[in-house]
């Protein structure tokens, strides 16, 4: 049980009706987990605002409400007033979960592509030095050995406040994590106090209904992690820096390829030998060594440099940042799984146009025999997002595999028909798949020295909604069930 002033102290309200000079026995936002004698925060979403049900939550046993405006619930039922109840969320999550992230160094990134490989580039130099680090992202939270999937990038404060407590709790001594424009927006990191901020780069995305209204929006709630953090990284190459760092109130440093910058890249080589596809490239200014990574492309660049960045500040030696790196990999970011030695076989998540883009261009700068893009669409989403990534593929990739991705409510044959429109735009080749294993056994079969293959979309994903349900699907399963049928295992 917590006392319930002890929990709103960091928090301006006014007491509307009853009496705070209570108990609580578990703070609760989600309606389904109301419990007898806890503190429910109403909160309004996009589609639901809990609000309505104030009084049904106080009947079946909370007795302190949190509120943005008076609520209809039974005598004797506290209700505090508050500005914001998702900032109010926020800040009573700390106080009730002890103030973890005051016990744990706290590493925090935002931008728009990048976030999460450089989330486990910088695990992966912590942890190799010695440093126990808890990650929160996109593709997972991982807590010493527990690897718990997640739903949202940043997730909701409550669960932020939480999963710190869990890394406190198992010995970790830092904790990165994503950062979202809407977890900013939404107040789910409000109350922490990062040692750490970074900015990978910004380009509009997330701009729509429930989401951003503009991207100036969108800017600015980025800019928001550098107004509540001590040091702040930035990304000097990127149009948008000097906008994300209007108001901050951090010490700032820059990486990238300008001469200026604190942590400069120079000498940039692309890296192509049987089993490898990376880069290799200087690091001067704050340090001073050679760096080469088994992952391809300038953005790997950025990502690895702005990771050992942020790990200069721990004092690790370059060799174990050059070791950690050599073999990190995130799961469904240009991951590579080796099928032959002949050619190569990559997963990435690239799901739109704009990421599919940036993956094929980066991948035919190191010339391959051919390009192979294998690649389907989300059911019930917009139509524009197959009709470019079809274009897009066309244009870049010597051969298009279209298959299926999630098809939930749609058809998936009327899905590659759409995507089959953008490419009719281009001059490229394409062959249709729809089973999405029987279009990996495809490639692999057919895979021809020098040739980079990508199956793209599905990246970390382990599933497949179909009509409304969840089947188990993962690539590398998949991988894994045609070699062997095809005997190369």
């Amino acid at each position: 049980m917590r006392a319930a002033r002890e929990l709103l102290k960091d928090l301006k309200y006014e007491v509307l009706s009853g009496s705070i000079d209570v108990n609580v026995s578990e703070l609760v936002y989600n309606t389904r987990k109301v419990k007898k004698e806890c503190m429910f925060v109403c909160i309004k979403g996009a589609t639901f605002d809990s609000h309505d049900v104030a009084g049904e939550a106080a009947k079946n046993g909370a007795v302190v409400i949190v509120a943005e405006h008076p609520v209809d619930v039974p005598a004797g039922t506290a209700v505090v007033l508050v500005e914001d109840t998702r900032y109010a969320l926020a800040l009573i999550s700390a106080a009730y979960f002890g103030y973890p992230a005051k016990k744990l160094k706290v590493i925090g990134i935002t931008g728009t592509k990048g976030k999460t490989t450089t989330t486990f580039m910088i695990r992966s130099i912590l942890e190799h030095a010695g440093i126990s680090t808890g990650l929160i992202g996109t593709i997972e939270v991982i807590i010493g050995d527990k690897h718990i999937p997640a739903h949202n990038t940043t997730p909701e404060s409550y669960e932020v406040q939480e999963y710190f407590a869990q890394m406190v709790a198992a010995g970790c001594k830092v904790a990165v994590m994503e950062v979202s424009s809407q977890g900013l927006k939404l107040h789910r990191t409000a109350g922490i106090r990062f040692d750490i901020g970074i900015f990978t780069n910004l380009a509009p995305d997330h701009i729509g209904e429930n989401e951003h209204a503009s991207f100036e929006e969108y800017m600015e709630c980025k800019s928001r992690l550098f107004r509540q953090c001590d040091i702040g990284i930035v990304n000097a190459d990127d149009e948008h820096c000097s906008d994300i760092l209007r108001g901050h109130t951090c010490k700032v440093e820059t990486y990238g390829f300008f001469e200026k910058a604190d942590l400069r890249a120079s000498d940039l080589k692309l890296v192509n030998r049987p089993g490898f596809l990376g880069v290799d490239y200087h690091v001067s200014g704050l340090l001073n060594f050679d760096v080469e990574i088994d992952m391809p492309g300038r953005f790997s660049v950025y990502n690895s440099l702005v990771a050992i960045a942020v790990c200069r500040h721990f004092d690790i030696p370059k060799e174990d940042m050059l070791a950690a790196l050599e073999v990190v990999q995130t799961k469904g970011r240009i991951e590579k799984v080796k099928v032959s030695d002949d050619f190569t076989l990559m997963i990435d998540y690239a799901h739109n146009a704009m990421s599919l883009e940036s993956l094929l261009t980066t991948l035919k700068e190191y010339n391959p025999k051919r390009l192979v893009c294998l690649f389907g669409c989300g059911g019930n989403r917009s139509k524009l997002r197959r009709y470019e990534m079809g274009e897009v593929s066309g244009n870049l990739a010597d051969l298009t595999v279209i298959t299926s991705d999630n098809p939930r409510f749609e058809e998936p044959q009327a899905i590659i028909d759409d995507i089959k429109t953008g490419i009719a735009k281009t001059s490229g080749k394409y062959v249709e798949i729809i089973d999405r294993k029987e279009a990996i056994r495809y490639v692999i079969e057919n895979g021809r020295p020098g040739d980079v293959i990508v199956l793209a979309g599905k990246g970390h994903e382990d599933y497949q909604e179909i009509c409304g349900v969840k089947h188990p699907m993962d690539e590398r399963v998949l991988i894994a069930e045609v070699l062997e049928e095809l005997g190369r295992k």
